[in-house]
């Protein structure tokens, strides 16, 4: 083959399909970067019009996932694939994917409830799919969870919409649940009457409504007091820990005697 041939053969067979080639990447490249504006100004628009964060991230998501598909598209057209015969393998490979996949497609259908129902939205904690934790991100399949010990939790959808989901941030006052044993030669009301008043005078524990304590129940060592003050969500913690401080303080300084289980054995004499 002389070079006038392969000149020709490099013309006519290779340089088309460099040139599509070429053609695919820039629209793909071009195509990416218009759909990335898309999404800013979309998101932009929607943060502009005050609209919850949760839905804005699910909207981007699914817009970002039809604009890809339309790009994929329009290169297999500038390819000359038929469109339609495109579409009808879609239609094909969605009827197989959908039966192999179904579990996913459950995710895709339970996201689109968390969003419209909305039980929870992106900074809220939450107990969800056996997850407690922080929501970050609501995704079209699944969603992201960060525990209290800082771990990340990616969570399916369909999981957290079949399960009971505990919202800790839907009220805006949540009660402490702490408890305070007492040993049975301590005289209870005066306990009730140091811990009403310390626990009434920490940081952030609602006036209104007041701290409630008194006796639970009964064990071998005395009473069991209730020790429950009200906080906004976002002391919750800092109560907690201080409630259980003034505990320890008030009934040292009480100098109450330590909670113990005393036991009597008889032996029976031979």
């Amino acid at each position: 083959m002389d070079k006038e041939q392969i000149f020709e053969f490099l013309n006519t067979h290779v340089a088309p399909i460099g040139i599509k080639l070429l053609g695919g990447l820039l629209f793909w490249i071009i195509g990416g970067w218009i759909i990335g504006l898309v999404n800013k100004a979309v998101g932009r628009t929607l943060e502009a019009r005050k609209i919850d964060q949760t839905l804005r991230a699910y909207a981007n998501s699914t817009l970002e996932v039809l604009l890809k598909v339309a790009l994929i598209v329009g290169i297999l057209g500038w390819f000359g694939v038929e469109t339609t015969t495109f579409a009808a393998l879609i239609a094909a490979a969605g009827v197989a994917i959908g039966m192999a996949w179904s579990g996913l497609l459950a995710n895709f259908a339970a996201g689109v409830f968390l969003v419209v129902l909305r039980p929870f939205k992106v900074g809220d904690f939450v107990t969800a799919g056996g997850v407690m934790g922080t929501v970050k991100e609501i995704g079209l399949f699944v969603s992201t969870i960060d525990s209290l010990d800082n771990v990340q939790h990616i969570v399916g959808n369909n999981k957290i919409f079949s399960e009971t989901i505990q919202n800790f941030s839907a009220n805006p006052h949540r009660r402490v649940e702490l408890v305070a044993q007492l040993d049975h030669t301590v005289d209870h009301n005066d306990a009730i009457a140091r811990l009403k008043k310390a626990v009434a005078a920490i940081p952030n524990v609602t006036e209104d409504p007041a701290p409630e304590i008194d006796i639970l129940e009964f064990n071998l060592s005395g009473p069991v007091l209730s020790v429950r003050p009200y906080t906004h969500n976002d002391h919750y913690w800092q109560v907690f820990f201080d409630t259980n401080a003034a505990i320890k303080t008030e009934f040292g300084d009480a100098g109450y005697a330590v909670p113990e289980q005393h036991f009597q054995v008889k032996t029976k004499a031979a």
